[in-house]
């Protein structure tokens, strides 16, 4: 005769705080690209660059 197991399975589970970390990011993103700040870090990239190879 079989035995059943007496184990019962794990139940599954959604996690929200990853959901929520990546919301959160993609918010302060959204926030930052309609400020602007993608121009700004990239005219601080070429002004480095150019300091580097001694022309700024």
């Amino acid at each position: 005769m079989a035995r059943k197991s007496l184990r019962r399975k794990p139940e599954f589970t959604v996690r929200k705080t990853p959901f929520l970390v990546i919301l959160g990011f993609m918010i302060l993103g959204l926030i930052g690209i309609s400020t602007g700040e993608p121009q700004r870090v990239l005219e601080q990239a070429i002004r480095v660059c150019l300091s580097c190879i001694g022309i700024g």
